[in-house]
């Protein structure tokens, strides 16, 4: 997407980070994957997915495909443990969260989130994982990928009426209304925050950024302004950095027919990142 060639280059020209902060993703599959099953794995690997399969991930598959996939989900586990040492970083791609343990769906072919997140425990890099997931659509991939893993909670605030028609059951799931007022969204995600971070008690955060939540956005249905969305990324990075949580950002959905809107929103997330987590 052409977001994904121009944000950077938004970002320097702002100011809001300079060149030598960004870094490129090992581009070899070089970590471990196989909280997918190994048979949609060796499908995927080996460019032999079912008409079906292609159909749902609305790629057609390539072995470029399969570099882009792999260099997308390295992205986020290697942003992931500098995360750790930095307190944020983030994927430019990545959120891949519509990607099933056996099948891809919806654009996503490799759960970069829920990967990553095995990583991290794997290797002791952390002990109990949120994931925040505020793209207008359901993360119901990362859902059922995790559904069986204690030490990862996944939380999911999207558009009840929205894609996927089937939802998945995440640990906690907030469908919300179309047109939702800004004011009860931004109450709803403070307030389960709150919630989670005493109860679940974690020690790393993935945030799934999306700015679909716009209301210009094509596929979006619940009509935040670029102010909404900004209030929003604030309200997740205070309350992981007064629980003392590294965060993982990957940016989502954004779908909004002028570019600059889409920029905009991607924007204020880093930004808001900058003030609150390096502080």
């Amino acid at each position: 997407m052409e977001k994904y060639e121009m944000l950077p280059m938004q970002l320097i020209q702002h100011g809001i980070v300079s060149d030598e902060y960004f870094f490129e993703p090992t581009a070899q599959a070089v970590y471990d994957y196989t909280i997918h099953e190994e048979q949609y794995l060796e499908r995927f690997f080996s460019v032999q997915l079912s008409k079906k399969e292609e159909r749902g991930s609305g790629f057609k598959q390539s072995k470029l495909l399969i570099e882009r996939e792999i260099q997308i989900t390295n992205g986020t586990i290697e942003g992931a443990v500098s995360a750790i040492d930095y307190g944020v970083a983030f994927n430019i791609a990545g959120g891949t969260h519509h990607a099933f343990s056996n099948r891809p769906e919806g654009f996503c072919l490799l759960n970069d989130q829920a990967i990553a997140s095995m990583h991290l425990l794997a290797n002791g890099l952390a002990k109990k994982i949120l994931i925040v997931d505020l793209d207008v659509h359901q993360g119901n991939g990362t859902a059922e990928i995790l559904k069986e893993q204690p030490h990862i909670f996944t939380f999911s605030m999207h558009a009840s009426s929205n894609y996927p028609l089937e939802k998945q059951t995440s640990d906690l799931d907030i469908p919300l209304p179309d047109h939702i007022l800004a004011s009860d969204y931004l109450q709803l995600l403070s307030s389960n925050l709150e919630v989670l971070y005493r109860e679940f008690r974690p020690d790393f955060t993935f945030f799934q950024a999306g700015v679909d939540i716009l209301g210009s956005d094509k596929l979006g249905r619940l009509n935040m302004s670029i102010q909404t969305c900004a209030e929003r990324d604030a309200i997740v990075f205070k309350a992981a950095k007064a629980n003392n949580n590294p965060v993982m950002v990957t940016m989502g959905g954004g779908y909004s027919p002028d570019i600059n809107t889409i920029l905009k929103a991607h924007c204020n997330t880093f930004e808001a990142a900058s003030e609150i987590m390096l502080d």
